[in-house]
């Protein structure tokens, strides 16, 4: 079942480098004066400096859609389509798509920018940030299967950043429950906001349920501790320590993935 990945990001354990796009047309943040071409701008420069510096594959997401939605407007998936589209001559390596924190939209935007993989909150039901945030696999996977994206590859978020499972429920059950009705390919687990790491026991715990899946951290990886959490996960996802001086609101810094891409090599593994 895990054969899928070398096949799919040329690698073993993958590394897969976040694209934070700017603040949409809809957004409370969005730049007027900027427009659509600053953050095509944006985008293309973060692009260029995650494949210059040896991610293994680019997840583009809504990072800057702040105060996120669970269910996104239409002009924030056209905005991101539009993105991607300009822009995907460029992209020489997978790539995926979140559009936050929806699925049912995340999905739709796969689907009209050719997106390998997704990635997003799937199922469960939590007390947030957001306010009460209920999930519905039945739908997600129903609108997936008619929108026919057989070979699309499924990252669930099983641990969102700002918010907590209503009911208290022992890690074991909740995942062991999650894979068998969702079913997911990947499952990411994230600490509490973006940047901040999930913990090496957690992790740790996690992986030692024998999982039929795969895990991979989704949140806080630095170059200091990625050979410590490759150890236990089978990859990660990786934003703010990929930009300037590790600020999530800075861009990318070239130099500090390669340091982090270095790190991750000297694991042994084939990143």
């Amino acid at each position: 079942m895990m054969n899928w990945v070398k096949g799919f990001f040329s690698v073993d354990k993958p590394i897969i480098g976040m694209c934070h796009l700017m603040a949409l047309p809809g957004d409370p943040l969005y730049d007027k004066n900027g427009d659509m071409e600053k953050i095509i701008e944006c985008a293309q420069r973060d692009i260029a400096m995650l494949q210059e510096g040896g991610v293994d594959a680019i997840l583009f997401s809504n990072e800057f859609s702040m105060p996120y939605q669970t269910k996104v407007e239409p002009i924030t998936i056209a905005a991101m389509a539009r993105v991607i589209g300009e822009l995907k001559h460029v992209i020489k390596i997978p790539y995926g798509v979140d559009c936050l924190f929806d699925p049912v939209a995340t999905i739709d935007l796969a689907a009209v920018t050719n997106a390998a993989f997704i990635r997003e909150v799937m199922s469960g039901i939590y007390a947030s940030e957001l306010g009460f945030w209920n999930t519905d696999i039945g739908k997600t996977s129903r609108h997936l299967c008619n929108r026919g994206l057989t070979d699309l590859k499924l990252f669930n978020n099983i641990m969102p950043e700002f918010a907590k499972h209503v009911v208290e429920r022992d890690i074991g059950e909740m995942i062991t429950s999650t894979l068998f009705v969702s079913r997911p390919d990947v499952l990411c687990v994230s600490g509490l906001t973006a940047g901040r790491n999930p913990g090496i026991e957690l992790l740790t715990k996690i992986k030692n349920l024998g999982l039929d899946t795969l895990l991979f951290c989704n949140t806080g990886c630095t170059k200091d501790n990625i050979k410590e959490i490759l150890n236990i996960t089978d990859g990660a996802i990786v934003g703010t320590t990929f930009k300037i001086e590790g600020k999530f609101n800075n861009p990318i810094d070239v130099r500090r993935v390669k340091e982090f891409m270095s790190a991750a090599r000297g694991r042994g593994f084939d990143t």
